[in-house]
């Protein structure tokens, strides 16, 4: 039995069970056969023991990803995790986790998979005959710099790769365990291999707490990015996403607060709700600030077509409309007036060497 929508019950969890997880229910995955729901029978432990994280391992025959979406600026991606421990409730990905017979919810943040094996099979991807460098996007359904990577390594050894190989790469993250790579990203960045996009929906760290709860504060993201930019890496903001009625009074204070630490790119995206999430954030949000969740969704529903969530592209991430028109200026003209670089940064794919490719002698 399939299930197109999802209604979630206040929490499947007690709170003190899920303290510091985003999500605020598990709900069964839509490829399951039957749903499970939470309920009191009397014999709860007065302290419910804490959600505990799950890491596992899974193999893989491959690990670049393509695609052909006009929406996004690269044609292939890396993920070395399933799953983010982060837990940002707003995560697009979420969704996928259901293919493995999870749930989007509290299982994305807490039952995670590595692919131990990354950063060989993209050494034997790069060096395939015929293999075209472009720009690699690192990050783009889960966040490459979560917590387990401190102790797996596996971006890491990913970069190791690329920066062998001379292979442009674009980092998307919100943490700053990002800085504890600059050892391989500054001489990237001297070649123009590298942009790392650092994500700040907000300036609030009261707010964060609710939104990203395991990821770093905004004024740890913050010296991040002063830190790249020091050693000479490009970096990019993301104000992503925006949150209607929460977050986007914060636009300008964002892009203010990045150019003074060092961000010269600007990326930005409307929240997004596809399968699962748009329930997940009904749920947060009536647990956290339920009185702006009604302005929220009926402003959302404005700027994707009387809908929640708008999948087509050239819509999905901008949306359409009076309220992301004016978004989307107000980025235009703080941009503007900051000193930012609009448009996309290219990268160098000139010098790529094949993995394993003979050098000339000279």
């Amino acid at each position: 039995m399939r299930h197109d929508t999802l209604r979630l019950p206040a929490s499947t969890a007690p709170s003190e069970a899920r303290r510091g997880r985003g999500a605020t229910a598990n709900p069964t995955g839509r490829y399951e056969a039957a749903r499970r729901e939470t309920f009191a029978d009397g014999w709860e432990p007065d302290a419910p023991a804490p959600l505990r994280t799950e890491v596992r391992p899974e193999r893989t025959a491959s690990v670049i990803a393509r695609n052909t979406s006009p929406d996004i600026p690269f044609d292939r991606s890396l993920n070395p995790y399933r799953g983010c421990e982060h837990g940002c409730i707003y995560c697009y990905a979420r969704p996928t986790h259901a293919y493995l017979g999870l749930s989007p919810g509290l299982d994305f943040e807490s039952r995670l998979f590595t692919k131990p094996e990354a950063a060989q099979v993209l050494a034997r991807e790069l060096a395939a005959p015929g293999y075209r460098p472009e720009t690699i996007a690192l990050g783009t359904a889960t966040d490459p710099y979560q917590p387990i990577e401190r102790e797996h390594r596996l971006t890491r050894a990913v970069l190791k790769v690329l920066a062998d190989a001379r292979h442009p790469v674009g980092i998307t993250t919100k943490s700053d365990l990002v800085l504890r790579d600059l050892d391989l990203l500054a001489p990237m960045a001297e070649r123009n291999l590298v942009l790392v996009a650092i994500s700040l929906p907000t300036l609030d760290p009261r707010l964060s707490r609710h939104l990203d709860p395991r990821a770093p504060r905004p004024d740890r993201r913050l010296a991040a990015m002063r830190a790249l930019s020091a050693a000479g890496v490009p970096v990019m903001v993301n104000v992503s996403p925006v949150i209607p009625g929460l977050t986007d009074h914060e636009v300008e204070a964002l892009l203010e607060a990045a150019r003074a630490h060092g961000a010269s790119r600007i990326g930005h995206a409307l929240l997004r709700l596809p399968g699962e999430v748009k329930d997940l954030v009904a749920d947060w949000f009536t647990e956290h600030y339920p009185e702006r969740k009604e302005r929220a969704f009926a402003l959302l529903r404005q700027s994707r077509g009387g809908r929640e969530n708008d999948s087509r592209f050239g819509h999905r991430f901008r949306g359409e409309g009076p309220y992301a028109e004016m978004i989307g200026q107000r980025v235009r003209l703080a941009g503007r007036r900051l000193g930012y670089t609009f448009g996309r940064m290219a990268l160098n794919t000139q010098e790529f060497r094949p993995p394993g490719a003979q050098l000339a002698l000279f």
